[in-house]
């Protein structure tokens, strides 16, 4: 095959899988969307509220340590593993469509979407990593942005469809099976190294190797602060809306508003992928950090304000909390063995989205504690502790082989 017909395939695949992520990920967040609606029709609890996107983190993190454990990700055909992921995960999110909304199934519907998460978000990863030569932080650059677009589109789908909470998630369900399909075109990359025997003792080597661990630490920072942000920043935006715009307006102008400031992260994604493959890996992962945990100190203070203001701060925020999230990744599959980068990948994200689990349930008591100004704040903690880690990283014999030198 001549070169260019290998570049013309890179491109396909990954434009594929961009749209297949973009697709399937509205899953993720397409309950979380409509809670401020349900809220208010069900009176749902701080608890109930969070649990529709924790529910989703638990299954995830589940699937994804028995995923890593099994190394399912580097020993089955990925396509096919993504492809049947995403159709379950379609089916469960329809399901909530026949349950009532308080009932406890409807969380076990939520569970079931986040264990099929573990087959559509790594394994999605692992196939553009397969393409990648000297630009692997654009490549998971730009398929964690279409992540980050997926994520943000229920918004779209719940301010696009008023009060109508059941648009969104059929809308999103129909959406992610469209996913699926394009998925099934994705051709490999020539990186895909064969599959490993069975050994359970691999995933230990993100532990025993120090820049693996280092990697992993500074991710954990990231997601301290990423999912929790995402989770609550249109609850905040909502009630701060409602301060200075009349009912309606400022619901809808929230949903819009969320949108923007979830989705303008797949700006921060493809721009800190040039820049990391550029510049350096802890360069950028240490720059995203500090400006997000920064934004994460200071939002509250704008509660209430000039919604103009407020949003213009959290589109900030928004580009800053996701663009160094590939960078983690991409340090994983370089810092691995070929062998079982879908593996390490995969522990990876079951160890942050773990993590996820302890904010997105402490804001709801941190909101009642201390209310909207400070409930943010204590999220920063989690890039001063990345910021460290990526440091030491940087300092590490192991940097070098983070985008080709540059560290």
């Amino acid at each position: 095959m001549s070169s260019t017909s290998v570049g013309g395939s890179k491109w396909v695949a990954i434009a594929l899988l961009c749209y297949a992520e973009v697709a399937a990920m509205a899953l993720w967040f397409s309950a979380t969307a409509v809670v401020p609606v349900l809220s208010l029709e069900y009176e749902l609890s701080g608890f109930q509220q969070s649990l529709f996107t924790s529910a989703v983190q638990i299954g995830f993190v589940v699937a994804s340590l028995l995923s890593a454990l099994l190394s399912l990700a580097d020993r089955l055909e990925p396509r096919r593993f993504f492809i049947v992921s995403v159709l379950v995960a379609a089916a469960a999110n329809a399901a909530i469509l026949v349950l009532e909304p308080t009932s406890y199934l409807v969380i076990v519907a939520r569970f079931a979407t986040g264990m099929c998460m573990a087959g559509i978000y790594p394994v999605g990863m692992k196939l553009a990593a397969g393409w990648a030569k000297s630009d692997m932080g654009l490549l998971v650059g730009i398929l964690v942005g279409a992540l980050t677009l997926g994520s943000a589109s229920p918004h779209l789908f719940n301010a696009l469809g008023g009060i109508d909470w059941r648009l969104t998630l059929s809308v999103a369900s129909s959406v992610a099976v469209t996913g699926a399909i394009a998925v099934a075109f994705v051709r490999l990359g020539p990186n895909q190294a064969p599959a490993p025997k069975f050994d359970p003792g691999l995933i230990l080597a993100a532990w025993r190797i120090k820049s693996l661990r280092l990697a992993n630490f500074g991710y954990l920072g990231h997601m301290w602060e990423l999912y929790a942000m995402w989770a609550w920043i249109g609850a905040f935006l909502q009630a701060s809306f409602a301060l200075r715009l009349i009912p309606g307006v400022a619901e809808s102008a929230a949903s819009y508003a969320t949108f923007a400031v979830i989705g303008v992260g797949a700006l921060g994604c493809l721009a800190g992928g040039v820049f990391a493959d550029r510049l350096g890996r802890t360069t950028l992962t240490i720059l995203a950090l500090s400006v997000s945990g920064i934004c994460a100190l200071f939002v509250g203070f704008l509660f209430g304000a000039n919604p103009w203001l407020l949003t213009a701060l959290c589109l900030v925020w928004g580009v800053a909390v996701i663009a160094d999230s590939a960078q983690f990744s991409a340090s994983i599959a370089e810092l691995s063995d070929k062998k079982v980068v879908g593996t390490m990948l995969t522990l990876q994200t079951a160890l942050g989205f773990t993590l996820t689990l302890v904010t997105i349930h402490l804001m709801p008591v941190w909101i009642e504690a201390i209310g909207w100004r400070y409930a943010f704040a204590p999220l920063a903690l989690g890039p001063l502790f990345g910021v460290i880690a990526m440091a030491r990283l940087r300092a590490h014999p192991d940097a070098v082989k983070l985008a080709g030198g540059r560290r």
